[in-house]
This record gives structure tokens, C-alpha cells and sequence, in this order.
């Protein structure tokens, strides 16, 4: 008997983990908490490990869109977590915590002939928190920033921006769809493409998660940026 369909499969409710909603594991409660670009300094790393001692087994995990996860928490803690997050600008947004799934490359800035694209993800990142609308985007939406190196293009993000000399090409479901855009063009780009998917899944009553998904997602997404 065939398996069913992506699509199929996602009809129910998004239950992609967050620090809110808390996924109930056989170990106790898995928080995932959203690094967008991989960035966790030295001192929000110390919180992690403190609230995974105090609240859960102790035990991080990095996921493989360089998320961190916290396992073992007791029924509850979720609270305390986020508590404990807030002050050291891990949960920057209750309403948007699942949709800061921003990866990029991992040693950018730090190789001359390339871009740096630090500041394309920060500006995504805000740009997600100030559209109260993208809040409802799917919790496994991605968004990838690829300063050349081609280490983030295998991951197929729903929306990616790759540098390609003086501009980026947006790729929408892993699909070249035709557009290059401005560093400064970047993020409104990116952004604008996010909208694109949320208003054409609303048209199509679609319970799509992904954007190649979505009937004809690529090209329904590439006329609304």
C-alpha cells in the first residue's frame, strides 16, 4: 500500500515544539528553542544549561537546522523556561517563537571573498516579529541565508536567499523561480515571499506545512514579491 502524501499526513494540527508548546516525549517534555542563523553567545548558552539542569535532565541537543533543544522537562516548566529565556533574548516574541526558523552559513563573516549575511537574518528575524500575521506560519517553515558557500542550500528551505556575486537569488520550495534581488531588497523580498505562502495556503484551504507543498507553491509565491 503506498504511503500517504506529505500533505496528507499534515492535516491535523502543527505540533512542531516550541518553548511554549512543549512536545511530550518518553524522556518528559522537549522545549525547542530558535537560534535564528545558529547565534547563541557564551552567556544565553550558560541559561540554557542552567534551566536544563534545574528544570529537565540536564540534557541540549542541537538540531540540524542549529535549533537547541531542551529534553526531560517536567510537566510545567515550560513557564519557568520561558521565563527564564525572556531576559536573555532567547524568546523575544511569545506569539513567533516557531517561526524563527532561520539558518545560514555557519562561518560567515568570516571568510574574505564572501558576504557577510548576519544582517539579513537579523532583519528577517525582526521582520517576523513585526508582522503579527506571519505568527501563524507552519512551525516546520524554513528560511535559509547562503553567503556562497553552498553549506545550507541541501536543507531545501521554503525560502532561501543565496549571494551570487553583488546579489541574491531567492529560491522559493528549493526552486530557482527567476528572482534576484538587492542586498537592501533582501529581506523585504523574503518576507514578502513568507506572506506570499500564508495568503496562497489560505486560498487553497491548504494544510500544507511546506511551501513545495502547495499546489504550484514556487510559482504561486514568486508573483506576490
Amino acid at each position: 500500500m503506498p504511503s500517504p502524501s506529505p500533505t496528507a499526513r499534515r492535516a491535523g494540527p502543527d505540533a512542531c515544539p516550541g518553548v511554549l508548546s512543549v512536545w511530550k516525549a518518553e524522556d518528559g517534555g522537549l522545549a525547542r528553542v530558535r537560534t535564528p542563523g545558529g547565534v547563541l553567545s557564551a552567556a544565553g548558552l550558560l541559561v540554557l544549561a542552567d534551566a536544563a539542569a534545574d528544570l529537565g535532565t540536564g540534557v541540549l541537543e542541537l538540531t540540524g537546522r542549529a535549533n537547541v533543544q531542551v529534553r526531560g522537562l517536567r510537566p510545567g516548566a515550560e513557564q519557568e523556561l520561558a521565563a527564564r529565556l525572556r531576559p536573555a533574548g532567547l524568546l523575544p516574541s511569545d506569539s513567533h517563537e516557531r517561526v524563527r526558523n532561520i539558518v545560514a552559513s555557519p562561518l560567515t563573516g568570516l571568510v574574505s571573498d564572501r558576504p557577510d549575511v548576519r544582517a539579513l537574518v537579523e532583519g528577517i528575524d525582526d521582520g517576523l516579529i513585526d508582522n503579527p500575521l506571519l505568527a501563524t506560519l507552519p512551525g516546520r517553515f524554513l528560511f535559509s541565508v547562503d553567503d556562497g558557500a553552498a553549506d545550507v542550500t541541501a536543507l531545501t528551505a521554503d525560502v532561501a536567499l543565496i549571494a551570487t556575486g553583488e546579489t541574491y537569488a531567492l529560491l522559493l520550495g528549493g526552486h530557482e523561480v527567476g528572482l534576484w534581488v538587492e542586498a537592501d531588497e533582501a529581506v523585504a523580498a523574503v518576507l514578502a515571499a513568507a506572506e506570499g505562502f500564508r495568503l496562497e495556503r489560505a486560498h487553497l484551504c491548504s494544510p500544507a506545512w511546506r511551501l513545495a507543498e502547495l499546489e504550484e507553491g514556487p510559482a504561486r509565491v514568486a508573483v506576490r514579491v
